[in-house]
């Protein structure tokens, strides 16, 4: 049988006994004995429920890579110009609905909505302490899942009263992306009514994220009063910028202060399913950015050469900026400057750049098992200076604009990239704008924002090489969604 636009299958991953609690590591694959219209009969059942409702953010790994490889910060790399084809279709601008890593975002996204869905409709059926706050984060994870279809791919198709059934997959047409954006407000509102401003468990959803979350969706929608008031609720919480840059990526640094979301992976669990690779526990993005068979006594571990800068993105940073060299290895002057390490390696035979991601490049001790599919390193999806950055565009950029304010939360970030106060930004209207952005590039760089920054700014055609302004804007339709679910296509695909 023929899969039609949810893997209908995967509910039945969620359905799994009382044995395991571990919110970070548990395999929804484990085991389930009994069907769906058995299951939550008790708070733990839905409490693991909602655990499996967060496992397809682990799968949505590619989409931060899609983001700055789509645009002008990184160029797909890998072996040869057959290796990740999908990367280099969408790297070269030769992007068609057939691509793996579009059919994988829609299917992970998808999956999590209906395994909300599945929450909801069975809202009514047991009351037990804290079923309030733990729907605060369903409906943040479907908001969440959401918002990455919308701004992926536009319309999109909007369900959110029960979880669809093999049946229902021609019943849905594509629903515009203003419904989908009210969809996504109206849950994030009801997420910030009933979350708590900190959750006890790291990665689990707080009113903060959902704040922070909102923000950055009427932002999108070019809501700035509204994202303004929103993101100042977060600005004014109990996060702080870290004084080393660099070491928000490290270990050490995951779920800090800093952090007001991540999504989180673990090692704990070895996962040796090569047919599905992105489905396990630990980020394959690691994998994918590490330097090809590199060797020596550095504390690098080895990767695919995937995902590297351009050398544009290395110039765009200024002299003395400490972000530049906590986004980007440059693995032979490294070399260089550490002859003791022995360090050899195979570069990039493909569009090599000679610069990898240093922010999720893969270090050693911290995988296990399937050594490439197991690394634990979280993706950082909102951080408190992302949070600055959008709030001082909302301010610049908001009827009654406060440039005031917008200098001061951008140069929060630039004091701490450069250790003083000698590099503020003094500009104010459409140049204060601009340096924001251009500041959103040098702070979020690597991270998956920029293609989609490039597109709601309106800048994508100019910035990046094959861009075509009236279709790239989205990516296509998966197409077997168009073929099976009967769903129309994009326009230009």
């Amino acid at each position: 049988m023929k899969k039609s636009f949810i893997i209908l299958a995967g509910l039945a991953g969620i359905l799994f006994n009382s044995a395991c609690t571990s919110f970070v590591d548990y395999d929804p694959k484990e085991d389930f004995q009994i069907t769906a219209d058995d299951y939550l009969k008790s708070s733990d059942d839905y409490h693991k429920m909602v655990i499996g409702t967060y496992s397809p953010l682990q799968w949505l790994y590619a989409n931060p890579v899609i983001g700055d490889v789509a645009s002008d910060n990184s160029v797909t790399g890998g072996e040869n110009a057959t290796d990740v084809i999908g990367l280099q279709q969408i790297d070269d601008y030769q992007i068609n609905p057939n691509n793996f890593y579009f059919t994988e975002a829609w299917r992970s996204c998808y999956e999590g909505i209906n395994r909300a869905n599945y929450l909801h409709e069975n809202k009514a059926k047991l009351d037990f302490p804290g079923k309030e706050s733990l729907y605060g984060e369903v409906y943040f994870l479907r908001a969440y899942y959401y918002f990455e279809l919308v701004r992926m791919f536009g319309d999109v198709p909007l369900f959110v009263e029960k979880r669809l059934s093999a049946t229902d997959s021609r019943k849905f047409a594509r629903s515009p992306k203003a419904d989908v954006y009210k969809q996504i407000e109206a849950d994030l509102t009801e997420a910030i009514r009933i979350l708590p401003p900190v959750n006890i468990q790291k990665g689990r959803a707080t009113r903060f994220a959902a704040q922070a979350l909102m923000g950055k969706v009427l932002l999108y929608q070019n809501k700035f009063d509204a994202a303004a008031a929103m993101l100042e609720n977060v600005v004014k919480g109990p996060f702080q910028l870290v004084s080393n840059f660099g070491d928000i990526f490290l270990q050490s640094g995951e779920n800090g202060p800093e952090s007001v979301f991540e999504i989180q992976y673990s090692n704990a669990s070895p996962f040796y399913d090569w047919s599905n690779p992105g489905r396990g526990q630990g980020n394959l993005a690691v994998q994918m950015c590490g330097v090809r068979n590199l060797a020596g006594n550095s504390p690098y571990g080895q990767g695919w050469s995937i995902n590297l800068p351009t050398q544009e993105l290395a110039n765009a940073y200024e002299a003395g900026d400490t972000r530049k060299a906590a986004t980007i290895l440059d693995i032979e002057a490294y070399k260089k400057a550490n002859p003791a390490m022995n360090i050899s390696y195979l570069v990039a035979p493909y569009k090599n750049t000679g610069l990898y991601n240093h922010k999720y490049h893969p270090r050693k001790g911290e995988t296990s098992g399937q050594v490439e599919l197991n690394y634990l390193n979280n993706y950082r999806t909102i951080r408190f200076a992302d949070v600055l950055l959008m709030a001082a565009e909302a301010y610049n950029r908001s009827s009654a604009p406060n440039d005031t304010k917008a200098q001061e939360y951008l140069n929060r970030v630039r004091q701490r990239a450069f250790g003083n106060t000698q590099r503020n930004i003094t500009a104010t209207g459409t140049a204060l704008r601009q340096a924001i952005w251009n500041e959103r590039r040098l702070e979020l760089a690597m991270e998956g924002d920029r293609f989609f920054d490039l597109v709601r700014t309106g800048q994508a055609a100019s910035k990046i090489t094959g861009f075509k302004a009236g279709k790239n804007e989205v990516f296509p339709i998966p197409q077997q969604e168009v073929d099976i679910s009967g769903l129309s296509q994009n326009p230009g695909y």
